[in-house]
């Protein structure tokens, strides 16, 4: 209840750009202490910023989409690379917003296969691929992230028959679990993680220890977990306990995958 109050607050807060804590308190009928522990974690997601007795959307987020993708981005297209093999012709395969996952449309440009995504610039660069069938999650524009999110998200992947999703995260840890700084965002992550038959993880050794606004699920809930470093003794324990396949990009392709 607390993420779907999250989410329904940014969106309430980004129709109205500037709100008080008194008009958000009659709105959602609940505590001002409650508003106030809810805008903070919004806060911390750079989205917004604290005004005199309320709460306004911040113009400059910190971290803009563009500057993401530059950043290890030789690593994010290996894992990418790796991901894509997992793409079968004929599947049904949801790929999340994100940097990494982005990647993934330019080595399935020879299979069959049907997409469901929120990712822009995934939609876009499907564009020449015509064996690529791609439908929209639909929703909102997130500029930061260069996604769709909606709060009324179930129709969005309940509806179609979908056998793999590739997801993304701002980080990633055992105590904080897949972790993402959008609430609106986290919700259709989670969605599809409950849904859908096999959840495939693609982040880079950057994200490995961090955690971001929203916990979308716990890591072991995670089947495929790929990745560009073999991560800490911790992570590798706890792949093999819970039974998840920990999948390291290979340096050139072609060369043995490490397990």
């Amino acid at each position: 209840m607390k993420t779907k109050r999250i989410a329904e607050l940014q969106a309430y807060i980004q129709k109205h750009e500037t709100v008080s804590l008194d008009e958000l308190v009659e709105q959602f009928a609940v505590s001002k202490n409650t508003i106030r522990n809810d805008v903070q974690e919004l806060v911390k997601s750079g989205h917004f910023k604290k005004i005199y007795g309320g709460v306004s959307v911040n113009y400059s987020p910190a971290l803009p989409f563009q500057d993401r993708k530059i950043r290890n981005h030789n690593a994010k297209v290996r894992i990418a690379e790796q991901a894509a093999r997992y793409v079968k012709d004929g599947d049904i395969v949801f790929i999340d917003s994100g940097t990494t996952t982005l990647e993934m449309v330019h080595f399935m440009e020879d299979k069959k296969v049907t997409i469901v995504t929120n990712n822009i610039d995934l939609i876009i660069q499907a564009l020449p691929y015509e064996n690529l069938t791609v439908y929209s999650s639909g929703g909102m524009l997130e500029r930061r992230t260069k996604s769709l999110t909606s709060i009324n998200i179930r129709e969005s992947l309940e509806d179609y028959n979908i056998n793999k999703a590739f997801l993304a995260s701002t980080g990633i840890s055992i105590k904080n679990g897949v972790t993402n700084s959008v609430p609106l965002e986290s919700e259709l992550k989670a969605l599809a993680v409950k849904h859908i038959d096999t959840n495939f993880l693609v982040v880079d050794h950057k994200k490995f220890d961090q955690s971001a606004l929203t916990t979308y699920c716990t890591l072991d809930k995670i089947d495929y977990l790929i990745t560009d470093q073999l991560p800490s003794k911790d992570y590798v324990d706890f792949a093999n306990k819970h039974n998840i396949q920990l999948v390291v990009a290979p340096e050139k392709t072609g060369s043995t995958v490490s397990k």
